[in-house]
């Protein structure tokens, strides 16, 4: 089990008053206030470590009595799943029939993000999302008749795996304002050895990468009123950015909710997306998601015996105890902020308009379950809003209300460490940006201004901003 002592800094948190927690406004680079208190992005449960491990933390002002359950949760985050009728100690059956992989922390190592595989390596921390025109219930997206809605690579013995993907990249040159010359990388997606036939005709692709998963919780305590302000659909203050929220179904209260996880926010909490992972990436299934993936086509995994007989295979308490672990991961804090050259380049993030969906501070609500969430000034760097960001990362696919070409704004916080904890820096939904200054460059729709802005300053400036970035 990974160790969760804490990094320790000797500071007093002041309480918050509404006004100070406000965001800072926009301004010149130049005019620009920074706050004295930057450098906690997590509020009071900020953590203070740049190691490997700096994802992997429980919340600084965790209490006790919720650490345990932290550490029981973090030990079944990293626990491998084996198939049913296999002798396993521990009762984690029911792998499969088919998956992506065995465990949470394969495509989430160390709680970090995944990426692109090289070459035609196995794909691990990368998945395949399918659908076909057409809303499944409740308005999500329609699964493809034969593979479902989620491609499976892989199968327990006597169960093919659905198809392996792979990737490839063209060059797409381009040149900064000052005449310095970048290449992008475009990929190219294929699946091959289809076990059941080729896709039905229309099916949309999406690939994606595991995103880190430090600070859910904070991030499932803002207010849905908190975001719905944040929205501007209709672009009313004529700025270009229309963030809309994304409203899905969340199954335990068997209503309509605001959608702030995954890539295109489809999932409204913790409880559900790990759930939906357990599912759609390890086979295992859950009160909320009771049926195995076994499309019509595929007889064989129709066919496998359950982990549990007559009963879903995930206890109950084991699902409770890693959605605890979710909502209770720290987000490590800011470094270098009194620095000039970041203090400079944050002065440029603003003035660029990168703020315009990367909202640098949010307070929290009230969080009743887990009350050191409640009342956090926080600074995810996101609004959790779907924006339109052009055609070039556009997947074509819907997901509720999002479409084929929104994304959900990532949160930024952490970023700087992301080489640090999970040895690379492979950015946006699939991973094909290598570095921060691709990940801006390809920046389009509402974006495009932001990345304009970027791609026309001189170097100095766009080290500065990379500076930045490097700090949070």
């Amino acid at each position: 089990m990974r160790r969760v002592t804490l990094g320790v800094r000797a500071t007093t948190f002041a309480a918050c008053t509404m006004a100070a927690c406000a965001a800072v406004e926009d301004g010149a680079p130049d005019g620009l206030a920074l706050d004295h208190d930057r450098d906690l992005s997590g509020g009071e449960g900020t953590i203070f470590d740049t190691t490997t491990n700096a994802f992997a933390y429980p919340l600084r002002n965790l209490s006790s009595a919720r650490r345990d359950d932290f550490a029981v949760g973090d030990h079944l985050f990293n626990r491998a799943w084996v198939p049913a009728g296999t002798p396993s100690p521990s009762g984690d059956v029911g792998l499969g029939p088919t998956y992506n992989a065995t465990s949470c922390s394969a495509c989430h190592t160390r709680d970090g993000r995944g990426a692109p595989p090289e070459g035609d390596s196995p794909w691990v921390g990368m998945l395949v999302r399918l659908s076909v025109p057409g809303e499944g219930e409740h308005g999500g997206p329609l699964g493809e008749p034969s593979y479902g809605g989620q491609l499976n690579p892989v199968g327990i013995e006597g169960i093919p795996g659905e198809g392996t993907p792979r990737v490839s990249y063209t060059d797409v040159p381009g040149t900064y304002g000052d005449g310095a010359a970048f290449v992008l990388h475009r990929p190219e997606y294929r699946i091959e050895g289809l076990a059941f036939g080729p896709l039905a005709q229309g099916t949309m692709t999406s690939p994606r990468v595991a995103p880190a998963t430090f600070g859910l919780g904070l991030l499932e305590a803002i207010d849905e009123a908190t975001l719905a302000a944040l929205s501007d659909p209709d672009d009313k203050d004529g700025d270009g950015i229309s963030g809309r929220v994304n409203t899905v179904w969340d199954i335990g209260r068997g209503t309509r909710a605001v959608g702030r996880f995954g890539w295109k926010a489809n999932e409204p909490t913790i409880r559900q997306q790990s759930a939906g992972a357990f599912l759609g990436d390890i086979g295992i299934t859950s009160a909320l998601f009771p049926s195995e993936s076994c499309p019509g086509a595929q007889e064989a995994c129709a066919k496998s015996p359950p982990g549990k007989p007559g009963g879903h295979e995930l206890p109950e308490r084991t699902l409770e105890l890693i959605t605890a672990y979710g909502l209770t991961l720290a987000v490590p804090a800011r470094r270098d902020v009194n620095d000039t050259e970041v203090e400079r380049g944050e002065r440029l993030f603003y003035a660029m308009g990168c703020t315009g969906c990367h909202a640098p501070k949010l307070v929290t609500g009230h969080y009743p379950d887990i009350p050191e969430l409640s009342r956090q000034t926080i600074r995810p760097f996101s609004d959790l809003l779907l924006h339109d960001m052009g055609e070039g990362l556009a997947d074509g696919r819907p997901d509720h209300l999002a479409t084929g070409s929104e994304w959900r704004t990532p949160p930024l916080w952490g970023i700087g460490l992301v080489s640090k904890v999970s040895g690379h820096e492979r950015f946006l939904h699939d991973g094909r940006a290598r570095g921060f200054e691709e990940a801006i460059l390809w920046h389009d729709g509402e974006g495009k201004k932001s990345k304009e802005a970027f791609r026309t300053a001189p170097a100095a400036d766009r080290a500065a901003m990379i500076r930045f970035l490097r700090s949070l």
